[in-house]
């Protein structure tokens, strides 16, 4: 009992904490800039059938729970979208929430209520959800090519890639502990790219700090050689006249 409180607490402060700092800058600008709604309505398609498998799957409280606080927090993302986004991102942010969290959600859920039953209906959501879940480890695998790529871990938060290492780590336990297949491996995929992108951070967030320390330097020895180079002129100056 202790594990599954512990599992549900965390997993609730996670949910919450790695977005709200995008949420209240939303909300005070009442603009959403450059974000993309595109995650959020996925995550919000991603923990909705979570919540279904949850409800579907004997014992699976925990599982729907925890999905139901993610998607009331995804829903109210996707709200300020379509309340503070430019009318083309907001026409798209409709589309893609009409196509994906109602469209693929309803057909999913009257496929697999009508035409499967029994503990192969569990498989197919938990199949279905696995894959999603697959899938949305593009970005974390982008954000790595780019740190790569710029030796800058400027584009990959520190909080981020802790969280999905958490996330990834205490959902992989009660998959273990509870014999899920569905669950731990996404939750698996995500814990080790979790890891990644933490031992990438250890390695790059120095070499910042190095470029940044270098460019400093960079800039003092140019203004000091154009301080000795005015300096100079000067007194050449003082000993033509």
């Amino acid at each position: 009992m202790n594990v599954l409180r512990t599992i549900y607490l965390t997993s609730i402060f996670q949910s919450v904490h790695p977005n709200s700092k995008t949420f209240w800058r939303i909300a005070r600008s009442r603009s959403t800039e450059d974000f993309e709604s595109a995650p959020y309505v996925v995550t919000l398609l991603s923990s909705s059938l979570w919540v279904y498998y949850g409800i579907t799957k004997p014992g699976g409280l925990l599982v729907a729970t925890v999905n139901g606080v993610g998607v009331v927090m995804e829903a109210v993302y996707v709200t300020l979208f379509l309340l503070f986004a430019t009318p083309q991102l907001r026409a798209k942010t409709a589309v893609l929430v009409a196509a994906l969290d109602v469209g693929f959600l309803g057909a999913v859920v009257l496929v697999t209520s009508l035409a499967v039953h029994g503990s192969l209906r569990v498989m197919v959501i938990g199949t279905i959800c696995a894959c999603l879940n697959v899938f949305m480890y593009g970005s974390p695998l982008a954000a790595m090519k780019t740190v790569i790529t710029t030796k800058s871990v400027e584009y990959m938060p520190f909080f981020l890639s802790f969280f999905l290492f958490l996330n990834g780590g205490i959902w992989t336990v009660y998959a273990i502990l509870d014999k899920d297949i569905f669950l731990g491996t996404p939750n698996g995929i995500g814990f080790i790219l979790g890891t990644v992108q933490l031992i990438l951070y250890l390695i790059y967030v120095n070499a910042k700090a190095s470029k940044q320390l270098g460019d400093s330097h960079e800039e003092e020895w140019q203004h000091q050689r154009l301080i000795n180079s005015n300096s100079e002129h000067e007194a050449d100056e003082e000993a033509h006249i």
